[in-house]
């Protein structure tokens, strides 16, 4: 990978000349749609997997609160992660499908904004957050329980334009 012109690796941006850790300064960049799209896994117990599919867990709908915890985490994302922008989301998006064959569940999540900066940490976050909230509400069937696999799966928009992983 290299920097802009080709010129050694790219340069560090939340780092300035001295070292020294910074936020960003965006305000001159043109305001852009921008979307991102993350996905990750937690892996269950097959008895945990039965309770979740039959919606017996004893703490509620671990799907529907998941979901709602991954929304609410994503517009909680500049709180969470100290050199990230305040990003006003216009859509925020959690999905979790049942698979027998990890066996567990997959999220997915998205976001989008018009503005000057991404929002890759907040597809991220959402998807993290939905995921520990699952191992949250089942913990008491399995705690071995193993989250993984959570990562950028495409982004679009800005000066970078798109990319899928």
């Amino acid at each position: 990978m290299s920097g802009e012109g080709g010129a050694g690796p790219p340069a560090l941006t939340h780092v300035d000349a001295d070292g020294r850790v910074r936020m960003v300064d965006v305000g001159e960049k043109p305001a852009t749609r921008r979307e991102a799209r993350a996905g990750g896994v937690i892996r269950m117990s097959g008895e945990a997997l039965a309770l979740l599919s039959s919606g017996q867990a004893a703490k509620g709908d671990v799907l529907t609160v998941a979901r709602i915890a991954g929304i609410q985490a994503a517009k909680r994302t500049a709180e969470l992660i100290p050199l990230c922008h305040q990003v006003p989301l216009s859509h925020v998006e959690v999905s979790l499908a049942l698979d027998s064959s990890l066996p567990g569940v997959r999220v997915e999540g998205g976001a989008r904004t018009t503005g000057g900066t991404g929002v890759e940490m907040e597809a991220l976050t959402a998807v993290t957050v939905a995921l520990l909230t699952v191992y949250d509400m089942l913990k008491a069937v399995d705690r071995g329980m193993v989250i993984g696999e959570v990562r950028l799966l495409a982004k679009r928009g800005g000066r970078s334009g798109e990319w899928t992983g």
